[in-house]
């Protein structure tokens, strides 16, 4: 009876894991299927200019505009006299990818130090060929690898992919945010960059440093570290950093909606929140907090929404406002609290970013930046729309069973 009684087990188990991933293949191929009847993306969205503000002794501007974002980058690095660090995701092999690869090519050449990395499995559907750099003096390119050996120990913090994106120049002007190196991220999908000018670039500049001193190979120079130039509490980079397991970004997330008596603004990419945020956010709408999450009406992995939808019923019920941006892929990473505190950064509120990646998000103390975060916020909602706890409910069953199938893959979100 046993054998029996565990031969049964076993063969549920399995059932239910082959109805998971035969409902996740489907899911998938109806949405390439879909993607081919209605190709290309939307080349118009609501958009603000770069928005300019300070924070003490720095010059913030805040782009949610990947044509502006991209002229300015480059611009600065053109007009490098010192150093640049270049850290991107993806960095795309189009018309917007090699100008940023000649731009860093052109700095090194005329004796500017450059530093470039991206992370090897995001650019494997890049050309082979764009991945070459010439071999000259002042260029150092670091490839963050596929596989690194370690990893065969099956330790989950050595799982994490280098999934920031940072560009810091002669240690006066830096940026961060969601953006990608790419055309398609400049002309179609809604993104949020921050750019700091003054002494708080050590922020990024550190964080560059730390990652790169840690991974480089031996052909690689280390670089210097220094301390801060100037302590400005306002503004902080804070840095996921899964082979130390250290996970600060949560913490901070988690530390800000605690404390939020007004109103909580979130947009994300892939909002699937782990039980602990969940909660703080339903406790934060509770207490009469104004809170609302924008999200992309379709992201571009359809898993992920599906894995984001789980959640709806819940925070619907508990007053949680649900905004869905109709008209691009909105890709930011940023949340504003009450008009005082707000982040900007690499890390989406899902598992692979809070628990798995190496991200980076600033954070910003102050009513000037938070003002702009806000106004930022208001802008996106003009193309998005509110999901109604009414008309959700009431949505067909067989939604309701595939959400319950892919429940559990939540996890690897």
């Amino acid at each position: 009876m046993r054998g029996a009684a565990r031969q049964a087990i076993k063969y549920w188990i399995l059932g239910v894991l082959g109805l998971q991933v035969a409902t996740a293949a489907g899911i998938v191929t109806y949405d390439q299927y879909r993607k081919q009847r209605v190709p290309g993306g939307f080349k118009g969205f609501p958009h603000l200019p770069p928005v300019e503000t300070t924070l003490g002794e720095n010059e913030i501007t805040v782009y949610t505009n990947g044509t502006a974002l991209y002229a300015d980058m480059l611009e600065a690095i053109k007009n490098a006299k010192k150093s640049v660090f270049l850290e991107s995701f993806i960095w795309k092999g189009d018309e917007v990818g090699k100008a940023f690869k000649e731009a860093v090519i052109d700095a090194a050449k005329r004796g500017v130090e450059v530093y470039c990395v991206y992370d090897s499995f995001a650019n494997l559907v890049v050309n082979p060929a764009f991945k070459i750099f010439p071999k000259i003096p002042h260029l150092h390119v670091l490839r963050f690898p596929l596989i690194r050996p370690a990893l065969f120990l099956l330790r989950w913090r050595l799982f994490g992919r280098d999934h920031r994106k940072i560009l810091v120049v002669d240690g006066e002007v830096g940026w961060v945010g969601g953006y990608n190196i790419g055309q398609l991220y400049a002309t179609e999908w809604r993104d949020t960059q921050i750019r700091i000018q003054g002494p708080a670039v050590w922020e990024l500049e550190n964080t560059f440093v730390e990652f790169w001193n840690e991974f480089r190979e031996t052909h690689h120079p280390a670089l210097p570290e220094r301390g801060a130039r100037k302590w400005d509490s306002r503004i902080q980079a804070v840095a996921n950093t899964p082979s130390a397991i250290l996970f600060p970004i949560r913490g901070t997330y988690l530390d800000a909606i605690k404390r939020a008596s007004q109103r909580i603004w979130i947009t994300q990419a892939y909002f699937i929140p782990d039980r602990e945020i969940i909660n703080a956010l339903k406790a934060a709408a509770k207490r009469g907090v104004d809170v609302k999450i924008l999200i992309p009406e379709r992201s571009n992995h359809v898993l992920a929404d599906w894995a984001a939808a789980t959640n709806f019923t819940e925070f619907l019920e508990a007053g949680v406002e649900i905004w869905l941006y109709k008209h691009a892929m909105v890709h930011a990473k940023t949340a504003t609290i009450d008009g005082r505190w707000s982040t900007i950064g690499t890390a989406n509120i899902d598992r692979l970013s809070l628990l798995g990646n190496f991200e980076v998000n600033v954070t910003l103390h102050g009513n000037s930046t938070a003002e702009v975060m806000e106004k930022i916020f208001l802008k996106d909602m003009t193309t998005a729309r509110r999901l109604k706890r009414k008309k959700w409910v009431k949505r067909p069953l067989f939604y309701q069973l595939i959400e319950k199938i892919i429940s559990p893959l939540r996890i690897w979100f």
